[in-house]
């Protein structure tokens, strides 16, 4: 079985818990505005999380809340939060940590199967969810696009390929991450997201997600056509991350 697949294995096994659970009143969620204006710097979603399957326990000198307020001091544009307790440590309680420390819009990174798990990253505070184009079968990806916006909460679809592009199209999505790494080999390949993210329509808000881990990373991501890169791993292994987002934050303009 892959990493992936008990990875959903274990979502399926939290549905019954999350659909019993009783929600808090959802703080203010302002919208996410990553459309780059040409001309304009790349903007960057700086993510908290606290361990990775494939990294391990990354540096938590900072609290979630700490680490937002870094972020948001150092340029980001966005953050996003995981929410997975089994492989990454975190859960939906992180996005109103990341709350108290920024005003800055949330990404509820999540293996998203269920509208259950909508309805916690809404009451946590997401302005956005994660949707994985590789995750859902059927019609689950358009049901959840549809899902998601009811609940006043941007999709960002997830793909790796140009196959799972015209999903994600087909599904309604507006806003569309694509993956330098395979989630079922984990390996890293960035041409060929820069192939797919070249592919995509320019309506779409393009967003270039991992194995960027410095200047030069999001100097080559900013050259090309995405209107926004996820940073994870690059500032999580930092006690200060500070400096290094200032420097891809000079980086991205």
């Amino acid at each position: 079985m892959s990493l992936l697949e008990r990875i959903l294995e274990q979502k399926r096994s939290e549905l019954p818990g999350l659909r019993r659970a009783r929600l808090p009143a959802p703080p203010t969620r302002p919208p996410i505005s990553l459309r780059r204006a040409p001309g304009a710097p790349l903007h960057l979603i700086c993510e908290i999380k606290k361990r990775s399957p494939s990294a391990g326990p990354l540096d938590l000198t900072l609290s979630v809340s700490e680490r937002a307020r870094v972020y948001a001091q150092g340029g980001a544009s966005m953050l996003s939060v995981l929410c997975d307790q089994v492989f990454f440590d975190g859960g939906f309680a992180d996005l109103l940590a990341a709350r108290e420390g920024t005003s800055l819009p949330l990404l509820a990174k999540e293996f998203i199967i269920d509208e259950s798990q909508l309805d916690h990253a809404a009451a946590y505070g997401a302005s956005a969810a994660l949707l994985i184009v590789r995750c859902l079968e059927g019609d689950s990806l358009p049901r959840l696009v549809a899902a998601a916006k009811s609940r006043g909460l941007t999709a960002l679809v997830e793909v790796t390929t140009e196959e799972e592009s015209a999903r994600a199209l087909d599904a309604g999505a507006t806003h569309i991450g694509v993956n330098a790494r395979d989630l079922d080999t984990l390996v890293m390949d960035a041409s060929r997201a820069e192939r797919v993210l070249r592919a995509l329509p320019p309506e779409v808000v393009v967003a270039h997600f991992s194995g960027i881990r410095d200047a030069a990373g999001v100097t080559q991501v900013a050259s090309g056509p995405a209107h926004a890169a996820l940073i994870g791993e690059a500032l999580m292994r930092r006690s200060d991350p500070l400096p290094l987002l200032q420097e891809l934050r000079s980086a991205a303009r």
